[in-house]
């Protein structure tokens, strides 16, 4: 193998890694971003099917609701 062959071989080789190591990087980029969207539209869908998590009028009833058993627990606590 002569000097010039020795040179490029390096050099490809040097762009390949390069070139692997921004693919991890975006590999890992891409699946943060999936992991982190898929697990919040999961946890949203199974707060949905018990009935934490729904439409904005949903969830205004029922603080409404909870802001009026509040002081019904607090008075069962205390006796």
């Amino acid at each position: 193998m002569t000097t010039y062959e020795t040179l490029d071989l390096q050099s490809r080789v040097a762009r390949y890694e390069t070139a692997l190591e921004e693919l991890r990087t975006a590999h890992h980029d891409v699946r943060a971003v999936l992991q982190d969207q898929v697990l919040y539209e999961r946890w949203q869908q199974i707060g949905t099917e018990l009935g934490f998590i729904g439409s904005a009028s949903v969830q205004q009833h029922d603080l409404s609701a909870l802001n009026q058993q509040i002081p019904q627990m607090s008075e069962s606590w205390a006796s």
